[in-house]
């Protein structure tokens, strides 16, 4: 009965631990979805910086020549 009871006590701390890994790395990972996001949006701002230079350049090209 003792041995079982052993045995038990030990998954449930093998539980407890694989849990909290788990939490850290959910942590660990949301992190990086956000940072990942934040990176996302700061191209997509830069992307668009640089499609409107390029359109104001593009009009600035005499027809004839474009």
């Amino acid at each position: 009965m003792e041995s079982e009871l052993n045995a038990l006590e030990s998954k449930i701390q093998q539980m407890a631990q694989l849990c909290q890994n788990l939490r850290t790395e959910n942590q660990k990972l949301r992190q990086q979805i956000a940072a990942a996001t934040g990176e996302k949006k700061l191209l997509a701002e830069r992307m668009t910086q640089a499609r409107v230079r390029i359109e104001t350049l593009l009009e600035k090209i005499p027809e004839g020549e474009a």
